[in-house]
């Protein structure tokens, strides 16, 4: 006899449906269950092959643990905000609600079609201001909070308040911006409502800074680091460039240690947790400050200098270069005259590549002489300042002291421009390639002579620590999170400016809804689309930020949702 899958299916499908077969009702009597699979871009025509790959292997569990006597909960939803959406929209001319809901539709049909067993009565879709009015109340929590490290755990923004009232500001064991200022509490209490306003934002989890970033004109957008190939947008092969914008982040920084910690707590694979314990990155070392010269531009003094973070401080009289990222803050100062054409066009070519791309090519050797020296705290000894790509502005100080005995990329780089390669160790092999050795006695080294690693370690710390120019420092390679995108097709950003500052709206007026606009393409200026709804404002006074949340703000939580 033959099986009539049409029919039978159809049939089925029909009875699922109409029965709410699939819905999780509260059973106290029955185990729970939950089954979550990732919520799909509704940013095409229809299903590709991937989604059901994964949603029939999730929804035969789901089914297997019913039978076992688990009540389950097993729902679907669409993540539709985002770059996705909107790209799929512009390509075909419509508002990215149109072509969002048309598509979502097609998604369900052919999801119904598949016969999985989804409580449909529990779908959510990102877009929907019931959804992402808790969205922005999550962006607003995190505004109104830091991070305490003496509790390791985020406050409400108010107990950072009450300290800054009642001790000094440098008492204060927290993460914040580096640029936070040195106060008294009588000097936060003469501060007015707009300073108090200004200091704290230095300290909130969410916050507005000037950050570098990976810049499409095409798209009109800031894109992830994972957005971007070979210097093009991984959506639409588009250039893509560095450029340095006022933006949203979010303070994740501050939870590299938790995260770290919590790795030994969960049962992942240990390949995984290894990949994600090289991504937090931790690092022991130090910082270390370089007093600048300068004779063009008259930089001679110890408030003038590039600050450094290194793991290998033991290594400091074998510093014959420095190297600064291009984007860094104290390039245009430090080049001279000759060197200015040069140092442009390297910044111009470097403006090309992504970080990931600056990160990963570890075979090209590049740079550029920016013409000034600095002065290694230790030996006197006076250093020639470069711009390398290899080197980037967001991680540790956007600068490296160049070691070519003990690290092979400043080997090759000391080789490529012929600077000096220092013996620092006499166990040290150098003659092909660079030796990061910590065995043997230190040699060339004047203090730390004849000492071990250790002793060596130990001695140059508390040496630049007695003379002013350095610290022991744990660093992190993990970075803040970029928190926003000039699009119209995102969760607004609760906020409005009066006087140049963000202030939060009330919680009690989210939803802030999406504006109608005339226009939601970008514009190749950088104009956020939401500029064009001139009539958009707080109160009717004040200007709401333009930007939008990113396309993963949404799908970042959804799983709370049920819970």
């Amino acid at each position: 006899m033959d099986y009539q899958f049409k029919q039978i299916e159809k049939t089925w499908q029909k009875f699922w449906a109409e029965n709410a077969t699939f819905k999780a009702e509260v059973d106290e009597s029955k185990p729970k269950y939950y089954v979550l699979d990732m919520f799909p871009y509704p940013s095409g025509a229809g299903l590709h092959v991937g989604h059901p790959l994964g949603y029939i292997a999730s929804d035969i569990f789901a089914r297997y643990k019913r039978l076992k006597g688990f009540n389950v909960l097993h729902p679907m939803g669409y993540d539709s905000f985002g770059l996705p959406a909107e790209q799929y929209a512009i390509q075909t001319g419509q508002h990215p609600a149109k072509t969002t809901k048309a598509n979502i539709s097609t998604y369900r049909e052919q999801l119904d079609n598949l016969g999985f067993s989804f409580d449909w009565s529990k779908e959510v879709r990102t877009s929907s201001p019931e959804y992402y009015k808790w969205t922005q109340w999550i962006f607003m929590q995190l505004f109104d909070s830091w991070y305490n490290k003496e509790t390791d755990k985020a406050e409400p923004i108010s107990t950072l308040i009450a300290k800054l009232e009642t001790i000094p500001s440098a008492e204060i064991n927290t993460v914040c911006d580096e640029d936070v200022f040195s106060l008294s509490p009588s000097d936060w209490s003469a501060f007015s409502a707009e300073q108090k306003q200004a200091e704290l934002l230095k300290y909130r989890l969410t916050f507005l800074k000037e950050s570098t970033v990976n810049w499409c004109a095409a798209l009109g957008t800031v894109l992830a680091n994972d957005e971007v190939k070979d210097g093009f947008s991984e959506r639409g092969g588009h250039p893509v460039e560095q450029k340095k914008m006022m933006q949203w982040s979010m303070r994740i920084s501050a939870y590299a240690e938790r995260l770290l910690q919590g790795l030994n707590n969960i049962d992942w694979p240990e390949p995984l947790k290894e990949m994600q314990r090289n991504w937090i990155g931790k690092s022991v070392g130090a910082m270390v400050k370089f007093s600048l010269e300068n004779q063009e531009l008259s930089i001679k003094n110890q408030d003038s200098y590039i600050e450094v973070f290194t793991t290998r401080v033991d290594t400091i009289f074998g510093v014959s270069f420095l190297v600064i990222a291009p984007e860094h803050e104290l390039v245009a100062s430090l080049t001279t005259s000759g060197q200015k054409s040069a140092i442009e066009a390297y910044i111009l070519a470097t403006k090309k590549k992504s970080e990931l791309d600056r990160m990963s090519d570890v075979k090209t050797v590049s740079g550029a002489f920016t013409g000034s020296y600095a002065t290694n705290p230790l030996s006197g000894d006076k250093i020639p300042v470069w711009i390398a790509d290899y080197v980037l502005a967001g991680y540790g100080t956007g600068a490296v002291m160049g070691v070519p005995s003990g690290d092979q990329r400043d080997y090759l780089f000391a080789k490529k421009f012929d600077l000096p390669i220092l013996q620092i160790l006499d166990s040290q092999k150098i003659e092909k390639e660079a030796d990061p050795t910590k065995e043997g006695k230190y040699i060339n080294s004047e203090i730390i002579d004849g000492l071990n690693y250790k002793e060596a370690t130990s001695t140059i710390v508390n040496k630049l620590k007695e003379v002013g120019m350095g610290y022991g420092k744990i660093n992190y390679r993990m970075r803040d999170a970029i928190f926003g995108r000039q699009r119209y097709w995102g969760e607004p950003v609760p906020v409005y400016f009066k006087n140049g500052l963000p202030y939060l709206i009330k919680e009690e007026e989210l939803p802030l809804l999406l504006p109608e606009v005339d226009k939601y393409l970008p514009t190749e200026s950088g104009e956020p689309p939401l500029g064009r709804a001139k009539d958009w404002k707080y109160q009717d006074e004040y200007e709401y930020e333009l930007s939008t949340m990113p396309g993963w703000a949404g799908s970042s939580w959804y799983w709370y949702r049920y819970m």
